[in-house]
């Protein structure tokens, strides 16, 4: 990978920056920052942050910035950031399903917790999640953490976090600073295309934003690539690829020459990939012969935008794989984030965007 030890210490310093759902624009201040000191120019709209170089039709990739985290949401109280920020946590018949809640209520006890401002990233205390419980009046999945009693409500509470790096695996909250450290690097490396950071996806928002953009400028589109996590259920599963592809979600098919083209810039350069769609539809075959529960296809910006705009934005998908999703200790092996950034470099190559 080009510059790796630059490439790491940027994805230290985006780690350790709050980027809570719902409350992203001190993170936006920092991308900034990173982005301008690589030569980019950059512009903010409602949502989304626009970095773009000479050339900036010439590729087109998304990342979405957001983290999960917690909102403080009275005295000692607060709630999952995604479900608040996609009103999912209110009394109208819209709340997260109970299953949801009992997959997420033991995963975070103990973790260590800190607020900050949301505009200026200020601290505003630190500490370490007590419990979670699902409230029986109202539905709705409750925290409680020692040491910031004296927030007040609207703050939001980022997990800590700290990037680790043992036996070639990347580990931390990955999803999704990992790709936005990369697009941020693509530029260090020349790239002189367009790249979107988006806000909210965790809560079904990001899309949105974007689309706005692309509509603000009439700018119909069938090459954008947005960039992303992909989970496995273990190491052996992820290392199967360096990169994953797909061909659709569940919203939407992408744009298959846009996809066929990644497909043969992989094979021509010895990047090893795999079709996560084809993945989950073999999994489910084998659910179907032993009566397990089907696997959704999945639901990513790149299917929301494509179905919400009819193919007026189109285009395809490019994740890393990685084990732990959604957890502190989401990781990612070293392998598979140099063949990712090849790929990424050699599309843009072709695109003439470097």
């Amino acid at each position: 990978m080009e510059k790796l030890e630059d490439f790491i210490d940027l994805l230290k310093v985006l780690v350790r920056s709050p980027s809570v759902v719902g409350a992203e624009h001190s993170f936006f201040r920092v991308l900034q920052r990173e982005l301008e000191e690589r030569g980019a120019q950059v512009v903010w709209y409602e949502g989304v942050l626009v970095a773009h170089g000479s050339r900036p039709n010439s590729a087109m990739f998304s990342a979405h910035i957001d983290r999960h985290g917690l909102i403080c949401t009275g005295p000692n109280e607060f709630q999952y950031a995604a479900f608040v920020a996609g009103r999912r946590s209110d009394l109208l018949g819209n709340s997260v399903s109970e299953k949801l809640m009992k997959k997420i209520v033991d995963r975070f006890h103990g973790v260590p917790v800190m607020a900050y401002e949301p505009w200026s990233g200020s601290y505003r205390g630190a500490g370490e999640i007590d419990r979670a419980y699902v409230c029986e009046y109202r539905n709705n999945l409750i925290f409680e953490v020692d040491g910031l009693e004296h927030l007040v409500a609207g703050t939001p509470v980022a997990f800590t976090d700290r990037l680790s790096i043992e036996d070639g695996i990347l580990s931390a909250q990955l999803d999704n600073v990992l790709t936005a450290a990369h697009l941020v690097h693509l530029f260090a490396l020349g790239f002189q295309g367009t790249a979107f950071f988006t806000a909210q996806e965790e809560a079904g928002s990001s899309w949105r934003y974007l689309l706005e953009w692309f509509r603000r400028f009439n700018g119909a589109t069938d090459r954008l690539v947005v960039v992303d996590t992909s989970p496995y259920p273990d190491r052996e599963t992820a290392d199967r690829q360096q990169v994953v592809l797909r061909r659709r979600d569940v919203n939407a098919e992408f744009h298959p020459a846009t996809t066929q083209q990644l497909e043969e810039l992989c094979r021509r350069e010895g990047i090893s990939f795999g079709y996560k769609d084809t993945y989950i539809e073999e999994q489910n075959r084998r659910a179907e012969e032993t009566g397990g529960e089907p696997q959704s296809l999945g639901s990513t910006e790149m299917g929301r935008i494509a179905a919400s705009s009819v193919g007026f934005v189109q285009g395809t998908t490019v994740q890393i794989p990685t084990t732990g999703y959604h957890t502190m200790e989401e990781s990612a092996s070293l392998e598979a984030n140099a063949g990712f950034s090849r790929l990424l470099t050699h599309f843009c190559a072709e695109s003439d965007a470097l």
